[in-house]
């Protein structure tokens, strides 16, 4: 199969494989908090273990990724380097997250519980995360068409994270519940999700084909020298890794679980609304991962980064005033509160603007491998594309800890422990659902505007500022723009030809 036959075919492939891995991934990282919160009575000392767990594991994880990826370097099977770890990744984390929604315990051994199954899950991700997006730079080097892998992947990946991030609170909360409970919904939506990320993955599995030329160089060793002298000695790896990190702590704090909590608290306990709000707030950003490729030959990145920034300004501003200035209820328009959507819109604006830096920054990491081995002689895939999920988890972290911290400061625990006995009176029959959601919506007329107000602020304040400080140290700091990198391509493409010679 000839490289233009094989690019056509992968680029079908490839992307598909992503749809379940990201619903997977939307379902831990965007719910599993709210799913704790909701479906668990935690003391403050439960809620903070919570927290130390879910960072600690994060910490680990990102630890763990560049060592991942040091071994997926040193893997050679007649399947590739790449396939074997995505196979096992996957279906081993089905299982964890199956296990992780399904439990039934409470307090304490909860807890505990939660900490052996949150690591599993770090462990079994990363096998397939790693080697996944891994595989990218072996699909292609040229410029243009690795734009064009990159844009059209992250699609895929948007519409599995999106169409979780719309279904899941849709069938958990409210009255849509699956079962009449949040307890019962989670589990089944779990057991679907186990099963359908890795039928998503066969595409990548039995169709995709990647360049396999590293089978013929030597194995290097699992070396922590390696990883270290790999990271350290690529500045714009360095630089691009700091930029990514501040950028994935911005962009993750709405669908961090406090997104959701501010919509039940100031606008009712339905799943549909922060589902609306969602697919509202994600719906322009399937516009931007098609049109990418097209507008990246036209608009250098940081020109378009400018823009984007511009737009995510307006976005968090049309946010922020009426969150803060208007009452909800006060204003109707069609049937729904006007409050709710301006800020939605708001937040269409705002996350175009953040997924786009995404985007970009995503190529940025990818594009250090030919600068590596422009440097080095060598390109080490696995180790440099192992820095975005490092990067990625860490800002996990890192956001499960402001996260937590707005709970206990704006004193969400002291409604969500209630709401948790009633969803779990509600799954055992003790009490029907028009009972527990009546009792619900009682209760939520004490949340105060002050507690409100600080979830919003949260969502806004925080992110606007990491990502004003990410694009200024893009600008002044990443140097492999267009011509720069298409420099280093020829000179590479110059060296081989003369090895060869």
């Amino acid at each position: 199969m000839d490289e233009t036959k094989r690019n056509k075919r992968n680029l079908i492939l490839f992307p598909l494989g992503t749809v379940g891995r990201d619903m997977v991934y939307s379902l831990v990282t965007n719910f599993l908090l709210t799913f704790v919160l909701f479906t668990r009575e935690l003391t403050a000392g439960q809620l903070s273990a919570i927290t130390a767990i879910m960072v600690g594991a994060r910490l680990f994880d990102a630890l763990n990724d560049p060592i991942m990826g040091n071994i997926i370097e040193r893997t050679r099977t007649k399947y590739g380097k790449f396939k074997p770890w995505i196979l096992a990744g996957m279906l081993s984390t089905s299982l964890v997250i199956y296990a992780a929604f399904n439990v039934k315990l409470q307090g304490w051994k909860f807890v505990w519980f939660f900490g052996l199954i949150y690591f599993l899950f770090s462990i079994t991700y990363t096998m397939g995360d790693i080697s996944y997006w891994g595989m990218i730079p072996s699909l292609s080097s040229d410029g243009d068409t690795r734009n064009t892998f990159t844009a059209r992947t992250t699609l895929f990946a948007g519409i599995g994270g999106t169409a979780a991030s719309i279904l899941i609170p849709l069938l958990t909360t409210g009255a849509g519940a699956i079962g009449g409970s949040t307890t019962i919904a989670f589990g089944r939506i779990a057991l679907a999700i186990a099963i359908l990320c890795p039928l998503f993955l066969l595409f990548v599995l039995f169709g995709v084909k990647e360049d396999r030329s590293y089978n013929a160089e030597p194995v290097p060793p699992v070396s922590f020298k390696k990883i270290w002298g790999t990271i350290t000695g690529n500045d714009q790896l360095l630089w691009i890794a700091l930029i990514f990190l501040i950028h994935e702590i911005s962009n993750a704090i709405v669908i961090s679980g406090v997104g959701s909590t501010y919509i039940y608290f100031e606008f009712g306990y339905e799943g549909g609304l922060y589902s609306l709000f969602t697919t509202i707030g994600m719906s322009v950003t399937a516009l931007l991962m098609i049109f990418y490729p097209a507008i990246s030959r036209k608009v250098p990145r940081k020109k378009f980064m400018g823009i984007l920034l511009r737009v995510s300004l307006v976005g968090y501003a049309i946010m922020l005033i009426p969150g803060i200035l208007m009452r909800s209820g006060a204003v109707m328009l069609g049937g729904m509160d006007l409050k709710f959507l301006l800020i939605t819109v708001g937040y269409m604006l705002a996350n175009f603007g953040q997924y786009g830096f995404y985007l970009i920054l995503m190529i940025s990491v990818i594009n250090t491998v030919e600068y590596n081995e422009y440097l080095h002689g060598t390109r080490d895939e696995g180790i440099i594309t192992s820095m975005r999920p490092f990067l990625t988890k860490l800002a996990s972290a890192l956001t499960v800890l402001i996260a937590s911290a707005t709970y206990l400061l704006t004193g969400v625990t002291r409604y969500t422990n209630q709401i948790s006995s009633l969803e779990n009176a509600a799954a055992a029959g003790h009490i029907t659902e028009a009972e527990k959601l009546s009792q619900i919506r009682t209760l939520l007329q004490d949340v105060t505007h002050g507690q409100s107000t600080g979830l919003l602020l949260v969502m806004i304040v925080v992110p606007l500022v990491l990502m004003v400080v990410s694009y200024v140290l893009y600008v002044k700091h990443y140097k492999l723009d267009e011509p720069e990198y298409d420099r280093i391509c020829a000179q590479l493409k110059a060296r081989r030809a003369e090895k060869q010679a």
